[in-house]
């Protein structure tokens, strides 16, 4: 596991001086669905001796696509100080099980949710990074908001009290041709460029991209991803 980490911030590397960006400029998620949490420990405390021995790059986020896995491993993982990211759906009902732990929900697909987590945060004292999700390929199977609609949902979100806009998130499409998966990451960071220059109050630090997995992060990176979710390039295939 250690050596496919290494390898997956090889990867990254090399797609980022392939851009032409700088060497760390890209954060890397931990996608650690159905992985137990003793191994995401163990992944987590090799990469930060990686790091702190001069490797690029700042600490591993760790990414969660289910609530009851963030409520379970999180205790076991909140004192190594990473960012605990929910990347998976969440529905109304969960939502205060999802801000014990998460720092950041990146699959905000609705104004109902945001509102929600919004009413949540205000009633607990706090405030709550969060992306809009949106899906970029037009797959029925994936969530999200389209496009079309993803500027009016992200100024809506940012509006609201306690939630910090950080950016737009998407999963790629589902296909074999490099071509199709690039053009949608591109065009998340056309959505994104738009929100950001729009003058709208609460969208000016909305720069984040988090797009891109293990089979495609090179297109993601060479599009302007700021974070790449990872899960079988580093804790190989499992069972969904």
């Amino acid at each position: 596991m250690t050596a496919r980490l290494r390898q997956v911030r090889a990867r990254l590397r090399e797609a980022e001086s392939a851009a032409g960006r700088d060497a760390g400029s890209v954060r890397l998620l931990l996608a650690t669905k159905t992985v137990p949490a003793e191994l995401v420990r163990a992944a987590v405390e090799a990469d930060s001796a990686d790091v702190r021995a001069g490797g690029p790059g700042e600490p591993v986020l760790l990414g969660e696509n289910r609530v009851q896995e963030l409520v379970a491993k999180a205790p076991v993982l909140v004192d190594l100080g990473s960012e605990l990211h929910l990347i998976g759906p969440l529905q109304s009902n969960k939502v205060n099980h999802a801000l014990r732990w998460a720092t950041c929900v990146e699959s905000v697909d609705s104004l109902e949710l945001a509102r929600r987590l919004s009413e949540r945060c205000v009633g607990t004292d706090r405030e709550l990074d969060v992306l809009v999700q949106v899906n970029v390929s037009g797959e029925p199977t994936k969530r999200g908001a389209v496009p079309e609609e993803a500027f009016e949902l992200a100024t809506a979100v940012a509006a609201l009290p306690a939630l910090r806009l950080r950016g737009l998130m998407t999963i790629g499409a589902n296909s074999t041709d490099p071509d199709v998966v690039r053009a949608g990451y591109a065009l998340l960071r056309s959505l994104r460029d738009d929100l950001v220059g729009s003058g709208v109050p609460g969208t000016a630090g909305a720069t984040g991209l988090s797009m891109g997995m293990s089979g495609d992060l090179e297109l993601a990176v060479a599009e302007g991803a700021t974070v790449v979710r990872i899960g079988t390039a580093v804790f190989g295939s499992r069972t969904l």
